[in-house]
């Protein structure tokens, strides 16, 4: 089986797939401080529980954007899994033209997005990732990565709100009712939920407008994933796609495609 492994600020997913089909699925929180053998430990557990074991994966293939612990789970794919993990960088080769000033920059969950949201959706593609912080993945027709725009997430506004407003403090993270909330709570909940709204919508537009070859807004598939994508795609319409697996998808395809070459 191959295990796709998808580490991020706040999460890390793991995918358990055989034939391509996804059989096993766990997110974890993300300790930077944990070492390669607790990790071990936490995987080990997730496999037991599903009936398998670090012998049953034939495969690894891993995408970070925390880079401390990309050694961390190499280290575990050699140890406990007796393979080399596959890391995906913007220097892999996986037919996706990088149309930005530094390449470089691009995060490996940004290009396992854009290659799923090309491969599933085709193009061209908006791809909003509701997480740590909320971006924009905008992907051509043929599959390149344009750019994009990176926003503060919605936990991160909640928290700079109730930490810089001495009167203010944290609320739960759900709609209110109307717009127009009429106590602190309502109000601080409109302004970051429906506030964040607006700006997802207002970007959704600009972005759209600038995609080359593109005449109508409706021939981009809006695709949304992440921790916070349930609780915004019903206020956005325009959101036509929710896909937590989104990066595992992209890990999955990314390593067919190296396969084949």
């Amino acid at each position: 089986m191959l295990l796709a492994m998808d580490i991020s600020n706040t999460n890390i997913k793991f995918g358990l797939y055989h034939n391509d089909v996804m059989k096993q699925h766990w997110v974890v929180s993300t300790a930077r401080q944990r070492t390669t053998d607790e990790y071990a430990m936490v995987l080990s557990d997730l496999l037991r529980h599903a009936g398998h074991t670090f012998d049953d994966i034939h495969d690894i293939i891993l995408s970070s954007v925390v880079p401390p612990l990309t050694p961390v789970f190499q280290d575990l794919a050699l140890r406990y899994c007796h393979k080399e993990a596959l890391v995906i960088s913007h220097q892999v080769d996986l037919g996706i033209s990088y149309l930005i000033d530094n390449p470089w920059e691009v995060g490996s969950d940004r290009i396992m997005t854009t290659l799923a949201a090309h491969q599933l959706y085709k193009g061209p593609a908006l791809v909003i990732a509701f997480s740590t912080a909320t971006t924009f993945d905008v992907i051509s027709k043929q599959g390149d990565f344009l750019g994009g725009a990176i926003a503060p997430g919605l936990m991160i506004s909640a928290e700079a709100l109730s930490s810089a407003a001495s009167r203010l403090f944290r609320v739960d993270l759900t709609p209110p009712r109307s717009a127009l909330g009429k106590n602190t709570i309502a109000n601080m909940q409109s302004g970051i939920i429906y506030g964040h709204v607006g700006l997802v919508q207002g970007l959704i537009k600009r972005l759209c407008a600038e995609i080359p070859d593109v005449t109508d807004a409706g021939e981009v598939k809006i695709v949304a994933h992440g921790g916070l994508a349930q609780l915004m795609a019903p206020l956005i319409p325009e959101i036509q796609y929710v896909n937590q697996y989104l990066p595992l998808e992209g890990l999955r395809l990314a390593y067919n495609y190296l396969r084949r070459i």
